[in-house]
């Protein structure tokens, strides 16, 4: 099995708006996930993630997770933070004024080597820009210091340079923390449930447990069209995320729906991703993209295109595959369960991630953020550099229910999206539950890896 249990987190503070229904179990911070909600597991029948490991909802509570962390795991320094932009801002200068000096037709005849030490910077460039979208991620989640007005100023400078819309990001993610594996909420890779996955190909829902395998080129050209297009159509149509748009509160989701022309994005005011009082900060967003269009825009005109297709649009792409596996792999795994909003709650839902291990590059280049998401969703307030100790102290709290897939490092990683692609195409609950069981949902897959899909009986139309 290449999942192993311990435990984990995550910041945002929750309430009773953000858990299923007023009862003893969710209407205090102190009871998430409290001995009350074993209650309800009674007659609810045997869960069983996709490995067939036996599944049992969370048992411990937000404050146990937040009495377990050390104090001074708490404290973030405006200094430090700035100090890890500086690095990487000067790694990323160095690296370019490196190739753009040395690696020229005078020092290096050859083109095709050439042309290969151009790769290499494409790689080097957009990982260190990765570490800084992690950084400005840190400055969305006011983790990067105490000061609210140079977390967002810091942030807003960063993502715009990377043509992230800041605020608007900011916002959403925001969201996603506060509703993680609720299938109505959550804002970003809500996976299909089986009949969503059956009306896509075109097949009754009784049927997906007859399918035949999916070839792995199929898998393949997913996968690519996922880590090449992910991010930009996840913020230019939502993509991903939940699409239950009519209920936004203040009535701009009537009609709207994810897709191109659906009207949910994160660069209109309008959208219903977002409340009237966010609108200034979606207009900044834009500006901010903007002035970084302009520049490039500039540099494309003077330099030519190809040189800018180098020094910044390949990394740029880099940015984005790093940033989708990331996420991806966060919250796509066999043993991850989601939830109806019925048997939903904060505690359950931010367990319902995973730790995994990318060694130098995800510790030192990515500040840490591949392995210690799961404190990240429980404290998402802690910096980077104070999580793998707050991560270790919330193991004790978390035992079973904390997840990690740590096996093979880097190469473990990225071995991770070829199998969570082949195991995780829809989620189901398991055969045979009952009661509140039946709505926790795990993934299942045509490709007779792990637990079955359920058998169905076949649907009778109506004459």
């Amino acid at each position: 099995m290449d999942s192993t249990a311990s435990s984990s987190s995550n910041s945002t503070s929750a309430s009773p708006n953000d858990t299923p229904r007023q009862s003893p179990s969710s209407t205090s911070l102190s009871s998430l996930g409290s001995a009350d909600e074993l209650e309800l597991q009674k007659g609810s029948g045997k869960m069983l993630d996709t490995y067939g490991n036996e599944f049992k909802l969370p048992d411990f509570t937000i404050k146990e997770i937040r009495d377990a962390i050390p104090a001074h795991c708490y404290k973030r320094s405006a200094a430090r933070g700035l100090g890890y932009v500086a690095r990487d801002v000067v790694v990323l200068a160095g690296t370019f004024a490196l190739f753009h000096n040395f690696v020229t037709p005078e020092n290096i005849p050859s083109t095709p080597v050439r042309a290969a030490l151009w790769a290499v910077y494409t790689i080097l460039q957009g990982l260190t820009a990765t570490g800084l979208w992690v950084l400005a991620h840190e400055c969305g989640h006011q983790s990067f210091s105490e000061s609210k007005r140079l977390n967002d100023t810091v942030g807003w400078i960063c993502h715009s340079a990377l043509l992230v819309p800041y605020f608007s990001w900011k916002i959403s993610h925001g969201k996603h923390h506060k509703a993680t594996g609720n299938l109505e909420r959550d804002m970003v890779f809500v996976p299909k449930k089986r009949e969503e996955y059956a009306s896509k190909l075109g097949y009754y829902i009784h049927e997906i447990s007859e399918l035949a395998e999916e070839t792995p080129i199929v898998t393949a050209l997913s996968m690519f069209a996922q880590q090449l297009g992910g991010w930009p159509m996840y913020i230019i149509t939502n993509i991903t995320g939940h699409n239950f748009h009519e209920r936004q509160p203040e009535g701009r989701g009537k009609g709207k729906k994810n897709g191109v022309f659906g009207g949910v994005n994160h660069f209109n005011p309008s959208s219903p991703l977002y409340e009237a009082k966010d609108a200034k900060l979606i207009v900044l967003s834009d500006l901010g993209i903007a002035i970084t269009a302009s520049v490039l825009c500039l540099i494309g005109s003077k330099y030519g295109l190809a040189n800018l297709t180098v020094w910044y649009i390949l990394p740029y792409l880099w940015v984005n595959h790093w940033l989708v596996a990331i996420t991806f792999l966060q919250h796509t795994d066999p043993s991850l369960p989601h939830y109806e909003a019925s048997s939903w709650n904060f505690t359950r839902g931010a367990a319902a991630t995973i730790d995994r291990e990318f060694g130098f590059i995800g510790r030192h280049m990515l500040h840490g953020i591949v392995e210690t998401h799961v404190l990240h969703h429980y404290v998402s307030t802690i910096p980077f550099y104070n999580a793998d100790e707050a991560s270790e102290a919330i193991k004790k709290v978390m035992g079973s229910h904390y997840r990690s897939d740590v096996e093979g490092g880097p190469i473990g990683f990225i071995k991770a999206l070829w199998k969570s692609s082949r195991w995780c195409q829809w989620i189901e609950p398991t055969e045979g539950a009952k009661g509140e069981a039946k709505g926790v949902l795990f993934y299942r897959n045509r490709n007779g890896h792990g637990v079955p899909p359920s058998k169905m009986a076949p649907v009778v139309l109506a004459s």
